[in-house]
């Protein structure tokens, strides 16, 4: 408790918020937050604010720092309109169990409820997104709602808001509490070590001993916990499946790596999960349960921190409520170390895999015009540096970095993972690049996706921020084209958009452009431009008509597509032959050999020194 006699309640809030060790602020200022904004003025050699272009960013930017740091992420809007578009990066936060603070400006105290400028029911705007939802309505309320507040964020991984009255903000702190209110009560300490019991861990330990075909399962819950997974596969001899937002949990490269699992999955994860005995999910609330092991097939383990997340995709044998490393650090004494007679199923699986990273190698290196945005996706893999940080959008650029884009074991990868919302891709960089700003920081985007915040570039440019931003440029939605077509059976509709010079826009805005039309620039331009010291946005002309297929083709799936061209999908044509021309690459596979890349995949290895 610090002694804040005279301070404004704007002023208490962001001394509070130093005291959490908060040091950036992701906002737009506005009249009804700038009494706060002013605070942050006078602690700018304390706290970073980063103005942004559009508030939502601000929230994306938030919730990508937190991803990446493991901090608590904070952004700040105004009343009205300003708070409101928050909303998007806020469930965004909400959905991935992300700690973040939203502080906004709300009416003045005595005119709100009265229909006056920007005057919105703030608490009941924040009510489903926030676990901890609160109006700060004095300097006296101020320094124990923002404990409250980060408490929550931190501790129940999910969104907490706080709104402050334009008058409130100016208000000073005079003293005068409430009689049960005792000056110096509230503290900012936070601790969140939480370990099963010895009893469950044992419990645990003795299913997976039993276990003969153990999968792993793992998601961002298990990110700073790579190497007691690693341990856990070694005595096991268990493959890992990764969930996407997991991605970085094991390095692509380790020999136990199966890669992702679903739509953008493998076919050897899939395999793997159709013939499992045992389970174990780390930090993962996986939400396509029909990828997982039939229920009563396979016993289940599974390590959360959240209780509620325990049973909910998966009916699990035992619960373990607990940090994912602390866990495991606890569990892995308790795991009998397998002999190598009885890694039958691990070596099934990685034999699969090396074909199956034959087939990758093969569709990231065709010369096909226009280009095949696996290529483009394996030619910015091949440029990354061991501890580059990757922000993906959504749509089919999330296919194709899920499945051509390799992380190394100090890398970071992320996205918006349940909420799966477009335009995240280019603030999640910016805030990556804030955070780390020694480190390469990539946004792999749609140009559907990207062009709904695009100007954040701009925010790149005005914080010197050296990001690089690859454009799949296809003028259309493509994700939304396949759902229309395949899983309806119906033809597209309203997914096309005229195009955009995006590296004329980087230019414009103070950056660098590169447009990629050719198959065989891409390995060159693509390594030229990622040496760029400023922020450059990297466009790709790729072929539109390239579908993205889940690891293992349905006949429902083929049934759909047939459907949608039998009632007038427009370019049936164009799309039959591009199906035509994949299918018969994929009969000649191993007869022939590309080299769009040229000499530029020296990182590609299934099973390198990497692993």
């Amino acid at each position: 408790m610090n002694e804040y006699r005279n301070y404004k309640t704007a002023e208490i809030v962001a001394e509070a918020l130093i005291d959490w060790n908060v040091n950036v602020v992701f906002g737009l200022p506005g009249d009804g937050i700038n009494g706060f904004i002013e605070a942050l003025r006078q602690r700018q050699d304390k706290i970073k604010f980063v103005l942004v272009r559009h508030e939502e960013s601000a929230a994306f930017m938030a919730c990508a720092y937190a991803k990446y740091t493991k901090k608590l992420g904070v952004c700040v809007a105004t009343s009205g309109p300003g708070a409101i578009h928050l909303m998007n990066g806020l469930y965004d936060a909400k959905l991935d169990s992300t700690p973040v603070l939203a502080i906004t400006g709300t009416t003045y105290s005595d005119l709100m409820g009265s229909s006056y400028q920007q005057d919105v029911n703030l608490l009941q705007l924040f009510s489903d997104v926030a676990v901890y939802n609160n109006i700060i309505n004095s300097p006296e309320h101020a320094e124990m709602a923002v404990d409250i507040a980060c408490r929550n964020a931190l501790g129940r991984r999910g969104v907490s808001h706080l709104t402050i009255p334009i008058d409130v903000q100016e208000q000073k702190l005079k003293g005068k509490y409430s009689p049960h209110k005792v000056k110096g009560h509230t503290s900012d300490n936070f601790n969140h070590e939480i370990i099963p019991s010895s009893d469950l861990l044992k419990k645990a330990a003795d299913i997976l001993n039993e276990g003969n075909k153990i999968v792993i399962l793992v998601g961002q819950g298990a990110l700073d916990a790579g190497k007691d997974v690693t341990m856990v596969c070694e005595r096991l001899n268990a493959p890992v499946v990764k969930a996407l937002l997991g991605k970085a949990v094991i390095s692509d490269y380790s020999q136990y790596n199966l890669g992702g699992i679903g739509m953008l999955g493998t076919s050897p994860a899939s395999d793997a999960m159709n013939e499992a005995d045992t389970i174990l999910m780390i930090g993962t609330s996986f939400p396509y349960i029909e990828y997982l092991p039939k229920p009563g097939q396979a016993r289940g383990i599974q390590i959360d921190i959240v209780p509620e997340r325990i049973g909910l995709r998966y009916p699990v044998d035992i619960g373990l409520v607990g940090d994912a490393k602390l866990t495991l650090k606890a569990l892995i004494p308790m795991l009998k170390v397998r002999q190598k007679k009885d890694n039958e199923f691990l070596e099934s699986k990685q034999k699969e895999m090396k074909t199956w990273e034959s087939r990758l190698k093969e569709q990231g290196s065709r010369t096909d015009k226009p280009i095949k945005p696996q290529v483009i996706a394996t030619a910015v893999s091949n440029e990354l540096d061991d501890d580059a940080i990757v922000s993906v959008d959504s749509g089919t650029n999330t296919i194709w970095a899920a499945r051509y884009i390799y992380v190394h074991d100090k890398m970071k990868f992320s996205l918006s993972g349940t909420l799966a919302t477009m335009g995240c891709g280019l603030p999640y960089a910016i805030a990556a690049q804030i955070a780390y700003p020694e480190r390469q920081c990539v946004a792999f985007v749609g140009d559907g996706g990207f062009t709904m915040l695009m100007g954040e570039f701009a925010t790149a440019v005005q914080y010197d921020l050296p990001i690089k931003v690859i454009i799949i440029k296809n003028n259309t939605l493509g994700m939304i084209r396949w759902e229309q077509m395949a899983f309806l059976g119906n033809p597209e509709y309203a997914v096309e958009f005229t195009p955009i010079n995006f590296a004329k826009f980087a230019e414009a805005c103070g950056g660098k452009g590169y447009t990629i039309r050719d198959p065989s620039d891409v390995g060159s331009m693509v390594h030229t431009a990622m040496d760029e010291k400023v922020p450059t946005i990297i466009e790709v002309y790729v072929d539109p008509f390239d579908p993205p297929m889940p690891p293992k083709v349905e006949p429902e799936f083929v049934k759909n597509i047939a459907e949608s061209f039998a009632r007038g999908q427009p370019y049936a044509s164009r799309i039959g032959l591009t199906l035509y021309r994949n299918q018969i690459h994929e009969t000649l596979r191993g007869l022939h050999h590309h080299n769009s890349l040229k000499n530029h995949d020296h990182k590609r290895s299934y099973g390198d020194s990497q692993s």
